[in-house]
C-alpha cells in the first residue's frame, strides 16, 4: 500500500526557546503540540493518533499521552529510531491513516539537553543490556568520534577535505543570520570554522552542531480534514526508511542508511533528485549532509564535498538550497534528535512561509531526510517527501 497522497501535514510548529531550565520536558511536550494545533486550526479533542519516540518522558507513550489528556485515541506508535524517529513517524501516520486507524496524528519531540549538560563528547553506549556493550563500552565511544571516524575514511577513500565540509556550516551560517530563534546567528566563513578547535580530527567545532533544548511538533491528518482547513495544503508522496550496522564486519563508512531509504522515498514519490527545489538534510556534523547528499542522489559518490563547496546548498546561490532555519549546525537540535526540525522547516518552504531572503521561489516539492544513531557504528535512515498541492 502505498501512502501517495493519503495524508497531509496541517500542522507544524517549532519551540523558540533554545535553553528552558524552568520547564520540564513533559511542558516543552505540550507547548509544542498546543502551537501545532493552533497552527493547523484543530483542537486537542480533534487527535486520534499520538506519536511520540525515546525523548518523551515516562515510561512509554501513555505517560505523555495522559499528560497531554488525549482522550480520543485510537492509534498510538513510540517508534524509536533515534534522531530520525520523526520523520519515520510521518510516514506511519500515513500508513495509518490509509489504513483508516486514525483520522488526526499528532507528533512530538522536546527536550532539554543545553539545560542538562548533555552532548556528543560523552560516551555513547551505556546500558549494559545493549548486545554492543561488551564490544564498544571498553573504547568508549563518543558520538563525534563515531562520525568523525566515518569523516576521514571519506577524506581517505574520495579526497573530501576540511575546507569542502566546512562549506556545509558556511551555507547553514548564511541561513541562520535570518532566523532571531537561531543559537548562531553569525555568519562564518571556512577559514572561521578550520580555525576552530578540534574536537575529533578531523571534526571542528564548527563542523558540529549546536546543543539546545526545545522541540517540535506536527500534525498529520486524512486529505478530507486537511481540506477543511484553511491552510496551504503540504501532501506527503513518498517516504523511506532503513538501518545500517555493522554488516557482519564488512562495514562501510562512507555511506549512510539513507542510501536505502532515499531511492525507496523517491520511486514511491514518482520523482527523481533533480526535481527536489528545497531538501532539509540532518545536519549533526557536516559530514552528515556530505554522506547524505550523495547517498539521495544528488551528486555521485564521493563529490558530496566539492558540491558543498560550489555553494550548491546556499539559498539564492545554489540548485539545492538547504536547511533554510540554520539547521542543527546553527540553529537548534532538540533532545539531541534533530529530525522534526527537518520536517517543520520543509513545511515552512512548501507554504511559502520561510524567511523571504531564503524562500524557494513557488517551491512545489520538498526532501526531508535524517539519520538516528550514529555513521560510525550502526544508526536509522529515513526520506520524507512532500509536495505543495
Amino acid at each position: 500500500m502505498t501512502i501517495r497522497g493519503k495524508a497531509y501535514i496541517v500542522g507544524a510548529y517549532e519551540h523558540p526557546l533554545r535553553k528552558a531550565p524552568n520547564h520540564s520536558v513533559a511542558q516543552l511536550h505540550a507547548e509544542v503540540a498546543k502551537g501545532a494545533l493552533e497552527d493547523a486550526g484543530l483542537s486537542k479533542d480533534d487527535i486520534d493518533g499520538y506519536f511520540c519516540a525515546g525523548d518523551a518522558p515516562g515510561t512509554n507513550a501513555w505517560s505523555m499521552s495522559n499528560y497531554l489528556n488525549l482522550n480520543k485515541l485510537k492509534h498510538i506508535d513510540s517508534t524509536d529510531m533515534g534522531g530520525c524517529s520523526y520523520l519515520i513517524h510521518v510516514a506511519h501516520a500515513a500508513q495509518a491513516i490509509a489504513a483508516g486507524k486514525c483520522n488526526v496524528a499528532l507528533i512530538t519531540l522536546a527536550g532539554r539537553p543545553n539545560s542538562e549538560g548533555i552532548s556528543g563528547t560523552q560516551v555513547r553506549v551505556r546500558g549494559v543490556n545493549l548486545p554492543d556493550a561488551p564490544y564498544e563500552m571498553p573504547y568508549s565511544p563518543v558520538t563525534v568520534n563515531l562520525y568523525a571516524m566515518a569523516a576521514m575514511r571519506h577524506m581517505h577513500d574520495y579526497g573530501t577535505t576540511s575546507e569542502q565540509l566546512a562549506w556545509v556550516k558556511v551555507a547553514a551560517s548564511q541561513h541562520a543570520q535570518y532566523n532571531p530563534n537561531a543559537m548562531l546567528q553569525k555568519v562564518v566563513s571556512v577559514e572561521d570554522v578550520l580555525n576552530s578547535p578540534m574536537i575529533s580530527d578531523p571534526l571542528r567545532r564548527l563542523d558540529s552542531c549546536v546543543v539546545s533544548d526545545g522541540g517540535g511538533a506536527v500534525i498529520v491528518a486524512r486529505p478530507e480534514i486537511a481540506k477543511s482547513l484553511n491552510r496551504p495544503r503540504v501532501r506527503v508522496i513518498g517516504s523511506g526508511e532503513s538501518t545500517k550496522h555493522q554488516m557482519g564486519g564488512k562495514i562501510d563508512l562512507t555511506y549512510t542508511g539513507v542510501a536505502w531509504a532515499g531511492p525507496r522515498a523517491f520511486e514511491e514519490a514518482g520523482v527523481q533528485p533533480s526535481d527536489i527545489q528545497y531538501a532539509s538534510i540532518y545536519d549533526s556534523f557536516t559530514i552528515t549532509v556530505v554522506m547524505q547528499l550523495e547517498d539521495l542522489g544528488f551528486c555521485k559518490k564521493g563529490d558530496g564535498g566539492k558540491f558543498a563547496a560550489d555553494g550548491n546548498l546556499i539559498s539564492g546561490v545554489g540548485k539545492l538550497p538547504f536547511n533554510t532555519d540554520g539547521g542543527g549546525l546553527c540553529n537548534n537540535h532538540p533532545s539531541n534528535r534533530g529530525g522534526i526540525t527537518k520536517i517543520i522547516e520543509a513545511v515552512r518552504q512548501l507554504r511559502g512561509e520561510a524567511h523571504p531572503k531564503l524562500q524557494v521561489p513557488d517551491c512545489a516539492l520538498a526532501l526531508a531526510s535524517g539519520i538516528g544513531g550514529a555513521i560510525g557504528h550502526r544508526h536509522g535512515a529515513a526520506t520524507l517527501i512532500m509536495e505543495r498541492e
